[in-house]
C-alpha cells in the first residue's frame, strides 16, 4: 500500500443527500440523491440506495451509479459505478472496510462509518479519478458489513420470544 499527495475534501449533507469530493489535483465528484417525496434511510449516508434517486457525477460529466439493496450478503452492499467506460465496484471486505476495484484490479481500502471521514489505504497506481470516485462512495454509502451468518443470526434471535 502506498499514500498518495492528493488529500480529498469530502462535504457530506445527510438533509440534502449530496456528498461532493474535490481536492487539488483530483477531479470533483458528486453523487445526488435527487429532490422529492420518497423516504430516506438513515443507515445510508446519501439516504438511499434506490439507483433511479440517485446521479453521480465526475469532472461535471455524468456517469453510471448502480448501488445493490444491501441485504445478506456483503455482496449485497456493493456499489458499482462506470466512468467513460472504465467499471468502479466498491465492495464490503470486513466489517469496517471495503475494497474499492477499477475493472477487477484491486485500488485500495476504505473505511468510512458514514460521518463524512473517509480513511483509505491506496495500492501502488492508483490515479487522482480513483482517488476521488472512491472517496465518494465510500462517504456516500458508507463501508464494511456483517457477514451473511451473523445478519441471519440475528434475525433469528428476533423471532425468538
Amino acid at each position: 500500500m502506498t499514500a498518495t499527495a492528493q488529500t480529498p475534501r469530502v462535504a457530506l449533507d445527510h438533509a440534502s443527500g449530496t456528498v461532493r469530493v474535490a481536492g487539488d489535483g483530483l477531479p470533483e465528484v458528486i453523487v445526488a440523491r435527487t429532490p422529492g417525496d420518497g423516504e430516506t434511510n438513515d443507515a445510508v449516508p446519501v439516504g438511499t440506495r434506490d439507483p433511479a434517486r440517485l446521479t453521480l457525477t465526475v469532472d461535471g460529466l455524468p456517469a453510471v451509479l448502480r448501488p445493490a439493496k444491501g441485504r445478506l450478503f456483503r455482496r449485497s452492499y456493493r456499489v458499482d459505478a462506470a466512468v467513460d467506460g472504465v467499471r468502479y465496484r466498491l465492495v464490503p471486505c470486513s466489517y469496517a472496510e471495503s475494497r474499492l476495484t477499477r475493472d477487477g484490479r484491486a485500488l485500495g481500502l476504505l473505511d468510512s462509518t458514514g460521518d463524512g471521514l473517509v480513511g483509505a489505504e491506496w495500492h501502488d497506481g492508483v490515479q487522482p479519478r480513483d482517488i476521488a470516485l472512491g472517496t465518494a462512495l465510500a462517504a456516500a454509502f458508507g463501508t464494511g458489513a456483517a457477514p451473511w451468518w451473523e445478519i441471519a443470526a440475528d434475525a433469528i434471535g428476533e423471532l425468538i420470544p
